[in-house]
C-alpha cells in the first residue's frame, strides 16, 4: 500500500473525518498528515493523537496555526510522541504552547529517535523553554538532535536566554537550517551568533530577517565570511537596517564560497555536507482563516516528494 498525504487546511472536521484519518494513520497509510489551522474537538484531537503513536510511517505532522490549543492537548501530543518512531518533521507554529506546554512535549522531543525537524514559531515561548531547547542540540553526535529548527516570532524570550542559545548552535553537531526571523535580537545577539556560524561545523542557513539588526552586526557577519571557513551557505537579512549593499556584499561572498569550493570546517563523523536546504515552514506574518463554507480540502496523493522529507532518507 502506497502512503497518502492528507492535507486538510484552516476548515472544520468532524468525527467521521477524524476517525477516516485515524483508520488511515493505523493501516500506515499516511506518510504526510497536515490539519493546519483546523478545528477539532477536544475528544477528536486526542483521537488523532493516538493515532499518530500507532503509526509506523508517519514522517511528517503539521499542526500549525493554533491545533495545540491548551497545555492538554500539548500532553496528549507528548504521549504520541512518545510511542510513534517515524516521525521526522514536526510543525507547531502558531500554537499557544507557552513554556509549559513546550515542558510537557519536551522528554518526548528530546528522546524521538527519528525527529530532525521542528517549527516552533510564534508559540509564545519565553527563556525555561529555550533552555529546553538548547538541550534538543547535543555537541556530539552520541545522540540524534535536530537539523532544522525554527524559532521565528517568539519576543518573549530575553537576551541572556538568546546568548546560552547562541553557545548551543555554536556547538551543535547537526544543526543546518536556523531560522529566527521576527525576534527581537538585537547586535548583541546578532553578532553572537556570527560567532556560532564561524564556529559551527554543519550550519549552512541563517534566517535573521526583521531582527533588529544594524549595519554593527551586518559588518560582524561580512569579516567573517571574508576571513574564516564556513559551512553557511544562505544568510537572510532582510527588513533590517542593514542596507541592500550589504547585504548583496555578504550573498556574493557566501555564493562565491560555494561555486569555487572555498574549504569549510569538516562535518562531524557520518554527516556529509550538504547543498542549501529551503526552509518549508510558515512565516510568521498575519494569517486570515480560510472560509469556513463548504467541504474540507482533503489531498490524498500516492506518496511524498517533500524535499525535506527525501533529504533526511539520504
Amino acid at each position: 500500500m502506497l502512503a497518502a498525504s492528507i492535507q486538510v487546511s484552516g476548515e472544520p472536521l468532524s468525527a467521521v473525518e477524524v476517525q477516516d484519518i485515524c483508520d488511515r494513520l493505523r493501516e500506515d497509510g499516511v506518510r504526510l498528515l497536515s490539519v493546519r489551522g483546523c478545528r477539532v474537538s477536544d475528544r477528536d484531537f486526542g483521537r488523532l493523537c493516538r493515532g499518530v503513536a500507532a503509526s509506523r510511517c508517519l514522517a511528517q505532522l503539521n499542526l500549525n496555526l493554533g491545533v495545540v490549543s491548551s497545555i492538554g492537548r500539548a500532553r496528549h501530543l507528548a504521549d504520541a510522541l512518545a510511542a510513534n518512531r517515524s516521525l521526522q518533521t514536526l510543525f507547531l507554529h502558531g500554537s499557544p504552547l507557552l513554556d509549559a506546554g513546550l515542558e510537557a512535549l519536551n522528554p518526548a522531543l528530546a528522546a524521538h529517535p527519528a525527529l530532525v525537524c521542528l517549527d516552533l514559531g510564534d508559540c509564545l515561548l519565553g527563556d525555561a523553554a529555550l533552555a529546553l531547547i538548547c538541550g534538543m542540540l547535543p555537541p556530539d553526535g552520541a545522540k540524534s538532535g535536530l537539523r532544522e529548527l525554527t524559532l521565528s516570532a517568539n519576543p518573549r524570550i530575553s537576551t541572556k536566554a538568546w546568548a546560552r542559545f547562541s553557545v548551543a548552535v555554536a556547538h551543535s553537531s547537526q544543526l543546518r537550517v536556523l531560522n529566527l526571523d521576527y525576534n527581537p535580537l538585537g547586535d548583541q545577539i546578532a553578532s553572537m551568533l556570527a560567532v556560532a556560524v564561524a564556529s559551527s561545523r554543519t550550519l549552512e542557513v541563517l534566517d535573521l530577517e526583521g531582527t533588529g539588526l544594524t549595519h554593527q552586526s551586518a559588518q560582524v557577519f561580512l569579516d567573517m565570511v571574508e576571513n574564516y571557513p564556513t559551512c553557511l551557505r544562505v544568510l537572510v537579512l532582510a527588513e533590517n537596517k542593514v542596507s541592500p549593499e550589504l547585504q548583496q556584499q555578504i550573498s556574493d561572498l557566501l555564493s562565491e564560497g560555494e561555486e569555487d569550493g572555498r574549504e569549510a570546517p569538516p562535518p562531524p563523523p557520518g554527516h556529509a555536507p550538504s547543498c542549501a536546504l529551503q526552509p518549508i515552514r510558515e512565516k510568521p506574518l498575519p494569517w486570515l482563516p480560510n472560509s469556513n463554507s463548504g467541504p474540507p480540502t482533503v489531498m490524498l496523493t500516492s506518496g511524498v516528494g517533500e524535499s525535506l522529507l527525501a533529504e533526511n532518507e539520504r
